[in-house]
């Protein structure tokens, strides 16, 4: 496997990894959560093997997929916009075929060949290893389509080609699908049932990756608090397990321990939690390790339990609440950020006012806010209407983004005066003369580039900050490098 350097438009180094023999070029972009980046580095592994090489030059390309994201209308939307620049460079290149993957694949099925004719190939997020199959019905003719859901498939076996990699942070899943069925969310149709992936070959991916040089790895799931191996098969299953199994389970909590003890030099992170899921024994692992990232990202959704109700969320406010007080009372200075969706169908003007005080009490670092979205297929869609108008959506939202901004600032401002350990990942976006990295709280940090390196972990003193940036300079490398 031979490695190209690249440069992307900020430009970050970019490895790109290319198999000797490979005649064809794979161009692949990924939308949506971090799975879906995930994903497509398996996706890349896959057709490695069958004779493609990636290329971030979408002109240069045999092959063009687009993995894509269910959980918002706006997603969607990006997507169909891209499919229209890849039409046009389709008819330059009319031997280029194109294929969807991914939880809009999943959702619409069948349904895309008919929607948008440029699409050649529709794969769901379980049937990537029936790629070669796909591309070869392509290849003579044909139209072709997998959607099909696992209750089994992991991908445990397969070792992602690292796609726009800096050589410093890598993903590694550990669970698919969900069983939480949130009134809201697509993700349990696009998806499917939850399911754990050994932890042998999490420990080998998170070896290969340290022995490679990577520092940093972010171990994600639609819902890492659920992490649960006793052999393989659903989690809603294990009651059926043999004693010999449950006694030698691995949950989420022994699964952070088994990383950070394997590889003490290596930084953690995970995403995402559920609240009804995350319980004291993960709090307790991240706070008996340093090298466990102080920072979750919590979402809540909304602050009233009315809503919470509607939602089918499997918590309450003053249960977030209690979950909110032990982790500060066990991390003290762990960094929380959230998800939320203003205007919920029967949303009223105190279920929102619940919501800012939700807020008021947490003071989250940052957050990822919107307005509510339909979406096919869901119980919210099939038996609730969506009843607030769109100015009121977009007025909440708007306090909600103000409100976490001021705490944004607020947060930032606390780390002011501090020393700090930042991982090196790129070079600032707005000066080809400072470092860009990360601290353990998750918070962008930008310091003077001086003879440090991507890849080293510096001490930084912070001196200025926004409400999304730390601003510093280095006092020398951190015990970690």
């Amino acid at each position: 496997m031979e490695k190209i350097i690249d440069e992307n438009k900020q430009g970050q180094s970019l490895v790109l990894e290319q198999k000797e023999g490979n005649q064809r070029k794979l161009f692949i972009e990924s939308y949506g959560c971090q799975m879906n980046f995930s994903d497509s580095e398996i996706v890349a592994s896959i057709l490695s093997k069958n004779g493609f090489n990636t290329t971030q030059n979408l002109e240069d390309a045999d092959l063009v997929l687009v993995n894509t994201c269910s959980i918002r209308d706006k997603a969607e939307q990006t997507v169909r916009k891209r499919l229209e620049k890849y039409n046009a460079v389709k008819k330059i290149n009319p031997n280029m075929k194109v294929g969807v993957l991914g939880c809009m694949a999943e959702r619409l099925k069948s349904k895309f060949l008919e929607e948008e004719k440029i699409v050649d190939l529709v794969v769901g997020p379980d049937a990537y290893k029936d790629l070669p199959n796909l591309v070869a019905e392509v290849d003579e003719g044909r139209n072709a389509v997998n959607v099909i859901l696992s209750k089994e498939e992991t991908y445990g076996d397969i070792s992602p080609v690292r796609l726009n990699s800096n050589g410093v942070t890598a993903f590694v899943s550990i669970t698919r699908g969900c069983d939480n069925m949130c009134t809201f969310c697509v993700v349990p149709f696009t998806r499917g049932r939850e399911r754990s992936r050994d932890p042998q070959s999490i420990m080998e991916e998170i070896n290969d990756l340290w022995s490679k040089g990577y520092k940093e790895v972010t171990l994600l799931g639609q819902n890492v608090d659920s992490y649960l191996w006793y052999g393989g098969g659903l989690k809603k299953d294990f009651e059926k397990a043999s004693d010999m199994q449950k006694a030698t389970a691995v949950n989420f909590a022994n699964l952070l321990e088994m990383c950070a003890t394997a590889q003490p030099k290596m930084r953690f992170r995970f995403s995402t939690s559920n609240p009804q899921d995350m319980t004291l024994d993960v709090i307790e692992a991240m706070a008996k390790h340093n090298n466990i990232c102080n920072y979750i990202h919590l979402p809540v959704q909304s602050g009233s339990n009315r809503i919470l109700k509607e939602m089918n969320r499997q918590h309450t406010r003053e249960e977030y609440f209690e979950l909110i007080d032990n982790i500060k009372r066990l991390i003290p200075d762990c960094a929380i950020s959230q998800d939320m969706i203003s205007g919920f169908p029967t949303e009223t003007e105190e279920d929102h006012k619940d919501t800012l005080s939700l807020m008021e009490y947490v003071k989250y670092d940052f957050g990822f806010m919107f307005a509510y979205s339909e979406r096919p297929g869901t119980l919210a869609e099939r038996k609730m209407e969506d009843d607030v108008p769109a100015e009121t959506k977009k007025r909440r939202l708007e306090e909600i983004i103000v409100l976490q901004q001021k705490h944004a600032l607020y947060r930032t401002e606390q780390h002011l005066g501090k020393v700090e350990e930042v991982l090196i990942e790129k070079e600032s976006k707005r000066s080809d003369a400072h470092w860009s990295g990360r601290n353990s709280q998750n918070t962008v940090v930008v310091f003077p580039k001086e003879n440090y390196q991507v890849g080293d972990f510096v001490n930084v003193k912070i001196t200025e900050c926004t409400s999304a940036t730390l601003i510093g300079e280095a006092v020398g490398y951190s015990e970690n490098n």
